[in-house]
């Protein structure tokens, strides 16, 4: 199972980003990637020095938002509309598209959905609930 560090995925969104600004060649991630940095103007700065990205703490004393952290929340949602995994949440993140008419809004409030799922399960010491996950985008799509 992949399991990268803390390092390798700060260095990994900086490399992306690089290589996007570069006109280099890119892995199909990559470019994912470098598509959600794009829509974040605001974390440009942060990623263009990996060796500074990789030392800086973001503990959000300074309310700074993680960059890092999420970048990695869109490709994780991008990557489970993908494959549907939890079976449902394509269709719960189309429609919350489609009630906000933005793929990008829509992934910020599945963010919310998401984070939540993931410290409760560790709060409680059981597995993700995917099925809450899914609710909880669903809910955000039927309401104003």
């Amino acid at each position: 199972m992949f399991n990268p560090s803390q390092d390798d995925v700060r260095r990994f969104f900086c490399s992306a980003w690089a290589k996007h600004q570069a006109g280099q060649a890119m892995e199909a991630i990559e470019t994912l990637a470098s598509q959600w940095i794009e829509e974040h103007p605001e974390y440009h700065a942060d990623l263009a020095d990996a060796d500074a990205a990789v030392a800086r703490v973001y503990d959000g004393q300074d309310g700074q938002t993680n960059p890092f952290l999420h970048l990695s929340m869109h490709l994780s949602i991008s990557e489970q509309c993908s494959i549907d995994q939890p079976r449902g949440i394509r269709q719960a993140i189309e429609l919350l598209t489609a009630r906000r008419n933005s793929l990008h809004e829509a992934h910020h409030q599945a963010m919310d959905c998401l984070g939540r799922m993931l410290w409760e399960s560790q709060r409680a010491g059981r597995p993700p609930d995917g099925q809450a996950y899914i609710d909880c985008v669903q809910r955000h799509a039927t309401r104003d």
